[in-house]
């Protein structure tokens, strides 16, 4: 007796059968993940006993703002390398992967920054390098721009590296004490808490909705479908923004909150804080003077 061969069996006997690919639910679902998996991260990277780790978060913040003015205001290659070689010594130090930091540094800001200010190569006039014909015109590139648009990523980098470590080594919560400690604006702090935690419940309402949309869909749907789901969703998800926002507030009420951010930690600074922070302090210091005087 024959029987026919089963349909899996045709499948996959097929020479050129292809994988289907991801699509857009798919691939929202998996960016909310790596956004809620960094942020968990930064907060377990915060709470290991390295370095900086044990450092005083107000000496940390005056450190920290300190090094990225420093940054900013340099003009010399030589002064950023030093920089960032001492932001690489402090990320190891505090026991935070350096190829996770390096790819978080460098695939981000630094790269966009290289792109916005890919055109000074060609408008800041000096010494000739290469030229581009475009048929209607030429582009030089000099090598006064090459260097001016070298510079500006690499103070960029050396600014958003100090900004991630800062972050990747103090929790949320002592940074924003911090800044009450150096009497920030307080509406301006509890526009930086809320806006931190919001993110998380905006973060479980986008997931929420995206996977019952998964859930509920079996065929294929066509691009138009998408996008029109994507529209009506807009405004579902701005509908259930406002009434979240309305009861975390009503929430906050219930439970004593008066118009200030309060934590339970309690800052101690020790002989370690204030070599730190002296060092630190120091670094700034000649950074700019050295980058004025190699000028």
């Amino acid at each position: 007796m024959s029987c026919s061969a089963p349909a899996a069996s045709d499948a996959a006997s097929r020479p050129h059968a292809r994988r289907q690919r991801p699509g857009f639910v798919e691939k929202t679902l998996a960016g909310i993940t790596t956004s809620v998996e960094t942020a968990i991260f930064s907060e377990e990277s915060a709470r290991r006993n390295g370095f900086l780790q044990r450092r005083d978060p107000r000496v940390k913040v005056a450190a920290f703002v300190a090094l990225i003015l420093a940054a900013g205001l340099s003009r010399d290659w030589l002064v950023l390398v030093v920089l960032y070689a001492a932001v690489l010594a402090a990320a190891a130090v505090s026991a935070i992967s350096l190829r996770s930091f390096l790819r978080r540094v460098w695939l981000g800001i630094p790269l966009f920054s290289g792109i916005v200010v890919l055109p000074s190569i060609f408008v800041v006039h000096g010494h000739p390098l290469f030229e581009i014909p475009l048929g209607f015109a030429t582009l030089t590139a000099s090598r006064d721009g090459l260097f001016a648009a070298g510079i500006f990523v690499l103070r960029v980098a050396v600014s958003v590296s100090l900004a991630i470590l800062l972050v990747l080594t103090t929790r949320w919560a002592d940074v924003l004490k911090a800044l009450q400690f150096y009497r920030m604006p307080n509406i301006f702090v509890l526009i930086l808490a809320m806006t931190y935690r919001y993110i998380f419940l905006f973060l479980h309402t986008v997931s929420g909705m995206f996977l019952a949309r998964k859930s509920r869909v079996v065929a294929k749907t066509t691009g138009r479908e998408q996008r029109w789901w994507v529209v009506s969703s807009m405004g579902v998800l701005m509908s259930r923004s406002f009434r979240m926002s309305d009861d975390v507030y009503q929430a906050m009420l219930a439970r004593g909150f008066s118009n200030r951010f309060r934590t339970l930690t309690e800052f101690h600074i020790r002989p370690a804080d204030w070599v730190f922070g002296a060092a630190s302090l120091a670094l700034a210091a000649s950074s700019i003077s050295a980058g004025w005087w190699l000028r």
